[in-house]
């Protein structure tokens, strides 16, 4: 069947996040399930920084961190010129109120997944902004001719991820929500993954858009990272005097953000497992058998201490796949990529796309009692043994994750809880460098079967879907 356009109430429930069509006011207590970022008094959970990469701090040590954040309040050798925050930044009232100048206020607590209220109140000539894990940016800024930017694209309004490339879904606000000068403006943001949306003032600016990672936009395709999994939220400010206040947050559960990813981009899915058998699945070229898995609660269980390759019985050329897994402690299986029907999908299939446990060499290592490093181009989301994929953006185990493949001639694109973490073109690859220096007779196959590639650990697979291109 053809994926509805709504997934029943548990998506509305995820979608119907409070507060996207009301105004908040002045000294509002934060919204049930909400926290509030500022402890309306003084500034001492936040530091300063600027738009230099997270990656820097992700890299201190506790130590190292709280001396910085120290000096990026009060000053310090840390801190060039007069930009600490303690120079430009001050509480009026239920407000925080910068100068335009100095460094930008950041939380001293990195998040996530998240859902973000923020009420700001801007003069002309300004230019500010809120970076999301260290990243810029949801764009503020006086959107007048007046002001002098209409050619950096100003007169389309705040709200669009400025910083994206030219032409990346984004970039520009859908439509101008801005408020005139004087008057509050409201933003409702929701961060899942990589991927943002934005309501400026009640109206969609922002639709689902991945965040690009700005620090890596000068390095060659192949080698830019997503952004982190977490970070801190910063508010950025230069050019003129602006307001803040009503700033909460609500951090995103799993299945929440699985729920939310889902219910974006459904149209031309078609479920390939009804959650109850696996009516339409083989193994073997269709000779089975098929006891590597068994259906429960909805979902699709491997079986300990059993191998194969299950898969739908439908050949595939071009294609995205959609599904939900859950690992185990050192859990490991794949997504088996135009598999043949026979064999080892890793090698004569086009590729096996890798589902590892993320932090499998410490918790396999506790299992086994020794240590089990791997390739990079084993870990999670790899194209097996030839493209490592980047790591850290698996939900905690037990939890549930949403994965989306995408598979069109010899490209490959893995879509991890909202991050892309692999894109690549097997085509490319040097084989004589690959993993072992393996063969992959496979690599190179135009059509195949989707499937699983088992490898004797209790990993779950629900909520399964495939699109033809």
């Amino acid at each position: 069947m053809i994926i509805p356009r709504l997934l029943s109430s548990c998506i509305v429930a995820a979608a119907a996040l409070v507060l996207g069509a009301s105004f908040l006011h002045a000294a509002d207590a934060p919204p049930a399930g909400f926290t509030s970022l500022w402890n309306g008094k003084d500034l001492s959970d936040w530091f300063g920084w600027s738009t230099s990469d997270p990656r820097q701090l992700a890299a201190m040590t506790p130590e190292q961190r709280a001396e910085y954040n120290k000096e990026s309040v009060e000053g310090g050798p840390a801190i060039k010129g007069d930009q600490q925050i303690n120079k430009h930044w001050h509480v009026e009232g239920d407000e925080i109120v910068n100068d335009g100048k100095g460094l930008y206020l950041s939380t001293t607590k990195d998040y996530g997944d998240i859902e973000l209220l923020v009420d700001y109140k801007m003069q002309p000539l300004g230019d500010s902004g809120i970076y999301l894990r260290g990243v810029p940016q949801v764009q503020i800024w006086d959107y007048t001719k007046e002001g002098g930017k209409w050619n950096l694209g100003a007169d389309k309004g705040s709200g669009g991820l400025w910083n994206n490339d030219k032409g990346s879904p984004g970039k520009d606000p859908l439509v101008l929500a801005d408020k005139p000068f004087g008057e509050w403006n409201h933003f409702r943001i929701i961060m899942v993954g990589s991927r943002v949306t934005v309501w400026l003032n009640d109206k969609l600016v922002v639709d689902h858009a991945i965040l690009e990672n700005y620090f890596d936009k000068k390095k060659p395709l192949d080698q830019r990272l997503p952004i982190l999994p977490r970070g801190p939220i910063q508010l950025q400010t230069h050019g003129s005097e602006i307001r803040w206040r009503n700033l909460f947050v609500r951090e995103i559960g799993s299945d929440e953000a699985c729920k939310i990813l889902a219910s974006h981009g459904q149209e031309g899915f078609q479920s390939i497992f009804n959650g109850k058998d696996l009516d339409g699945w083989t193994a073997n070229n269709g000779k089975g058998p098929m006891d590597m898995v068994k259906v429960e609660d909805g979902a699709m269980v491997w079986q300990e201490k059993k191998g194969g390759t299950p898969y739908w019985n439908t050949e595939l050329k071009d294609f995205a796949a959609r599904v939900d897994f859950k690992l185990p402690p050192g859990g490991n299986n794949g997504l088996a990529i135009r598999y043949p029907g026979t064999g080892n999908t890793a090698y004569d299939g086009m590729c096996e796309c890798q589902v590892l446990d993320d932090n499998y060499e410490v918790n396999k290592e506790k299992i086994v009692g020794k240590p089990q490093p791997i390739d990079p181009r084993q870990a999670h989301g790899s194209a097996y043994g030839m493209v490592a994929a980047a790591r850290g953006y698996q939900h905690p185990i037990g939890d549930w994750n949403f994965e989306e493949v995408t598979v069109k001639g010899s490209t490959i694109k893995v879509e991890l809880n909202g991050t892309v973490i692999l894109d690549t073109d097997l085509s490319k690859v040097d084989m004589d460098n690959v993993m072992a220096h393996s063969k992959h007779p496979g690599k190179d196959r135009t059509s195949g079967f989707f499937g699983f590639a088992g490898h004797n650990d209790p990993v779950q697979f629900k909520n399964v879907f495939i699109k033809q291109f």
